[in-house]
């Protein structure tokens, strides 16, 4: 569906209906504005700025770019944070996946396929292997385990916008795009820790496609121990979301059951200043995708393990470790010349993921973060027929690195300045079912992040950040699947490993101003610089044979603006807008035909609205827009397809009704794509159009 103006007038109306005087609401209010907001209730209670809240620029939160709590005013990135209201005030996520509570954020694209299938999107006018997610600060797959943790386990979202992240690695992943990188920014999704008050929920929802869910959660402390635990069980007949003349082929509708278990325990040791924690989650998702031999079942889990001691009150000291699993399997047929089973494949990945890291407040004028992180991780792929296996990929990768950081505060001015050194090492023992023309390969790297940021006032600030990355090459890439000596012969059809193969390297800036307006209201701007050199890309070296090499070629370059405005009307009605343009270009000499190409899955614009109506009797009215402009899916203007150019609403109305003794029944309908724009997605998807949830919970405190 084309963009036509009219399509925006009944939203904008809706978003500026009168109000009270913007004077008589509290700046507290501007910190609890939707899924724009920039700041978020503090981490620590005790904490110092907590209880001087006067604009958005105060109150703590665990900055990711610092993981230490901080106030605004003293990061030089951009955070803006998702709260658990805001959540709360959210349409439910159509497709189940943690990125797509990033759908109303400025400068990110979410596109997650389906219901089934990953988020291919965008952050900074980078691809999607460029924002880098994690778990209460450990990296985690942005591909897989955005489908798989409950969002009910959430606390709040922390967004770092732009570069400078030296105190994190990149993300081991093996399946999908390969391994992900926090060069455009990193989004930490924060688990609850500290329970103020015992609570209860239970809900059971009906939807679209005969989607039923229900869904259990408690909370509560005994002494020093806090904890919550929970589950949800979702299945439904689902719908065809394959573009016409689709490889998905779907005959039948492509039906699924989700199951998500998850509980996480933190233990207080003698006070506040020392805990440990635990967080363990599993998900089992099977299913078919619309033939009677087409079926999968995958099994996630994750696990994350913390100690935390405030050494002194200058000294912090953090030691986390984590587990993440993917065990994916799903069926081949012979469609389309018969419907019956050809085999079965299947992946299993385990990624190790480990971070030290003690921090050192030099008084009330500087802090020193210094640190190691290690990660390990292991990848085969098989195919099995009539129960018997055969392994294509079998590798592993191991990472490590050391980082230091120090912010100085003078008077108005906050600088920073932090450096890095990665290492990546790769092994393999199989690639395309055998031995590589190369058993290994390592790399290792330099990096360094620098920031500064000008606090005008106590309602303005300018900032302004730059730094590096770097991203190793997929095990393929470098391995092949041929050896060095195959390369013309005849018969010898494949991949020719690349020993010579270099990390594709990045340097990001971005410059930005913060400020209040109108008292209650807040106004962004951000522009960012983004370069990807040493791009990998392949390059056909044989047409008969068929053979390929991976090499680097060229670079990648984006830019961008950024403009976001939150602003409370009155007590009860708050609204946001923002939206982002951005320039792309491919510069590669070896393909003539890739020069001047954009990006990937990055829109040439994006604009969003909404707001949040608190109405009498516990009604809460959240409507949402958000519209997309042009965006490919290759970088090969001789065969790529645009996307894009579509606006769509949604809607959420719920209502609490207090029933006594404690208990609050809650009924929510929340209603997605309300135009039913079925709009056409890459890898041949489409979005499935209209849908709703209807749900009915209590809550018990």
């Amino acid at each position: 569906m084309r963009i036509h103006p009219l399509h925006l007038v009944v939203p904008i109306a809706l978003l500026l209906l009168p109000g009270a005087s913007s004077a008589e609401v509290s700046a507290e209010q501007i910190a609890e504005l939707g899924p724009s907001s920039v700041a978020g209730e503090p981490d620590h209670p005790e904490a110092e700025d907590a209880e001087e809240v006067s604009t958005t620029f105060r109150g703590e939160v665990t900055v990711t770019s610092s993981k230490t709590p901080q106030s605004q005013e003293a990061v030089t990135q951009q955070v803006r944070v998702i709260d658990e209201r805001a959540i709360a005030e959210l349409p439910v996520l159509p497709n189940r996946n943690l990125s797509e509570l990033l759908t109303y954020q400025p400068g990110i694209f979410v596109s997650a396929l389906s219901r089934n299938d990953a988020n291919w999107g965008s952050s900074g006018g980078l691809g999607p292997k460029y924002n880098s997610f994690l778990l209460d600060g450990l990296p985690v797959d942005s591909f897989i385990d955005s489908m798989s943790i409950d969002p009910l386990a959430l606390q709040r979202v922390e967004i770092q916008r732009g570069p400078a992240a030296v105190m994190y690695s990149n993300y081991l992943g093996m399946d999908f795009a390969g391994n992900q990188t926090p060069l455009a920014g990193i989004t930490n999704y924060i688990l609850r820790e500290r329970v103020e008050a015992p609570l209860t929920r239970l809900q059971a929802s009906y939807g679209s496609w005969n989607t039923l869910v229900a869904q259990a959660y408690s909370q509560g402390h005994n002494g020093a121990l806090h904890y919550f635990f929970g589950g949800t069980w979702e299945s439904s007949d689902y719908t065809d979301y394959g573009a016409p003349n689709s490889w998905l082929n779907m005959l039948d509708d492509p039906a699924y059951t989700k199951l998500r278990l998850y509980g996480k325990s933190t233990v207080y040791l003698g006070g506040d200043d020392q805990s440990v924690s635990l967080f363990v989650d599993y998900t089992g998702h099977s299913g078919d995708v619309g033939r009677p031999n087409r079926d999968y079942k995958h099994e996630y889990g994750t696990v994350n393990a913390a100690y935390r001691n405030r050494v002194s009150r200058a000294v912090d000291l953090r030691i986390m470790a984590g587990l993440r699993t993917y065990d994916r399997r799903w069926g081949e047929d012979l469609y389309p010349d018969s419907l019956a089973l050809r085999e079965h494949d299947g992946v299993e990945q385990a990624v190790y993921p480990a971070d030290v890291t003690v921090t050192w407040t030099q008084s009330t004028t500087g802090q020193l973060t210094v640190g190691a992180d290690a990660q390990a991780a292991a990848y085969r792929t098989y195919g099995e027929v009539d129960g018997v296996q055969s392994t294509g990929n079998d590798a592993k990768a191991s990472a490590y690195g050391v980082f230091a950081e120090q912010r100085v505060t003078l008077g108005a001015w906050v600088l920073r300045g932090g450096l890095r050194w990665s290492a990546s090492e790769q092994s393999y023992e199989l690639l395309g079912g055998a031995a590589p023309g190369i058993d290994n390969a390592s790399w290792s790297k330099g990096l360094w992040s620098a920031g500064v940021r000008w606090n005008l006032s106590p309602t303005a600030g300018v900032f302004a950040n730059a730094g590096t990355s770097f991203v190793a090459p997929t095990p393929k890439a470098v391995g092949g699947t041929l050896a060095l000596d195959d390369l013309g012969v005849p018969g010898r059809h494949g991949q020719l490993p690349n020993p010579d193969l270099q990390p594709e390297s990045g340097l990001g800036m971005d410059l930005g101003l913060d400020l209040m307006a109108l008292a209650t209201g807040r106004l962004g701007v951000r522009g960012f610089w983004n370069r990807i050199d040493d791009v990998i890309v392949d390059n056909v070296v044989s047409q008969d044979p068929s053979q390929t090499r991976s090499i680097n070629a060229g670079n990648a370059t984006s830019h961008g603006i950024e403009l976001a405005f939150d602003h409370a009307l009155s007590p009860t009605i708050s609204w946001f807008a923002n939206a982002t343009y951005t320039s792309s270009e491919i510069d590669n000499p070896l393909d003539p035909d890739q020069s001047g190409a954009e990006i990937p899955f990055v829109p040439d614009w994006m604009a969003n609205l909404g707001a949040s109506f608190q109405l009498p009797h516990g009604f809460v009215i959240s409507p949402y827009l958000r519209a997309v402009g042009t965006y490919y899916d290759s970088s090969s203007p001789a065969g790529r397809r645009s996307f894009g150019d579509y606006v769509i609403p949604a809607l959420r109305a719920q209502a609490a009704v207090d029933a006594g003794a404690g208990a609050e029944v809650v009924i929510a309908l929340d209603l997605n794509n309300l135009f039913d724009d079925r709009y056409e997605m890459p890898w041949q998807f489409q979005d499935p159009g209209f849908n709703f949830l209807f749900t009915v919970g209590v809550r018990l405190q």
